[in-house]
């Protein structure tokens, strides 16, 4: 930990720009990984992602671009991933580089669907990284505020306290605060519910509910969320602070919020497949959902989540939102 470590973005939607904007502001070169021939080369040519977050300009001679993504893993020492989770497992396939003495940075927002597991779990066991090694960015942070360069603040989860620091350190700037944490499960858990709870407030605002009961049902939300926590990874923990509260919030309620958007639609009447098709971007809600159903059907004694159920019910067995958000006022207090 001596040298300065290279560090290495995987991905190039919108999260994976700001996360690159921010670390520009403290290194001298980061590198960034991404699919698409064309937007590299785009980045290249005009010093901007052509597909989000356009209006941040890039100096292009502290960016290493590349379509390869072993040629990025060789380079860095702090590999952040930003790939969509139902995305990642067919991304890491294409890895043949040996990371096993890296330090791997999760800023993925779900479970990987193939294996079920959170992708620091997903590291620790394919790619026998420790978890000593293994970070989660948490928020309450949009990728559209770091653009306008307005004030947020980060939460960075590893079990190491001094590789937390240094990575919170190569994040931090004068509109980005930053702290550390050593619950990297419980982070990365929340970070995945809190975009099904999104999901929710968006369907009960497209259904017409107002103020009054989208305030119960993320007060009913963060009780929920601290339950699901609670039963995959027992230790002590204070639910309320920004990683868990605020990032609920901030993603149930703001305009730039994605998954709301996509409830949003939902509650409108539209269906799954064509909200997916008007969106530009991915609803990671919506992976996490199944992902979030499928791991307490697996529990013995499940856990009551009546809000991840009636979201889980209209996104996946067709229910009808208006009467399945009927029943689910019911349930609420």
């Amino acid at each position: 930990m001596n040298k300065p470590l290279k560090y290495a973005v995987f991905g190039a939607g919108s999260w994976a720009t700001a996360i690159v904007k921010m670390l520009c502001e403290n290194l001298d070169e980061v590198g960034w990984y991404m699919r698409s021939v064309y937007t590299k080369e785009h980045l290249l040519r005009e010093y901007h992602n052509p597909n989000y977050l356009s209006s941040v300009e890039f100096h292009i001679d502290q960016l290493k671009l590349s379509n390869d993504i072993n040629e990025m893993a060789e380079y860095a020492d702090v590999l952040i991933f930003v790939i969509p989770s139902a995305f990642i497992h067919a991304e890491l396939q294409k890895m043949t580089a040996d990371i096993s003495n890296k330090i791997i940075v999760s800023a993925v927002k779900g479970i990987i669907p193939e294996t079920g597991l959170l992708v620091g779990e997903h590291f620790h066991e394919n790619y026998k990284t420790p978890y000593e090694d293994i970070a989660v960015i948490a928020g309450p942070c949009h990728s559209e505020e770091v653009a306008l360069e307005r004030l947020s603040y980060l939460t960075i989860s590893c079990s190491d306290a001094k590789k937390a620091q240094t990575i919170a350190d190569a994040l931090s700037s004068d509109y980005i605060k930053t702290k550390i944490s050593d619950d990297i499960i419980g982070v990365e858990y929340a970070v995945m519910l809190k975009n099904i709870y999104a999901i929710a407030a968006g369907i009960a605002h497209g259904l017409g509910y107002g103020d009054n009961f989208q305030s119960v049902l993320m007060s009913n939300s963060i009780r929920e969320m601290k339950r699901f926590i609670k039963k995959m990874h027992k230790m002590k923990r204070n639910i309320n602070n920004s990683a868990y509260l605020g990032d609920l919030l901030v993603t149930g309620y703001s305009v730039f919020s994605r998954n709301r958007m996509f409830g949003n639609m939902i509650g409108k009447g539209y269906t799954v497949k064509s909200a997916q098709m008007e969106m530009s971007m991915v609803a990671e809600g919506y992976y996490a959902t199944k992902s979030a159903h499928l791991l307490n059907e697996k529990n013995k004694s499940k856990t009551k989540l009546p809000i991840i159920n009636a979201v889980y019910d209209i996104l996946y067995e067709g229910k009808d939102p208006k009467k399945t958000f009927k029943k689910l006022t019911d349930k609420l207090d």
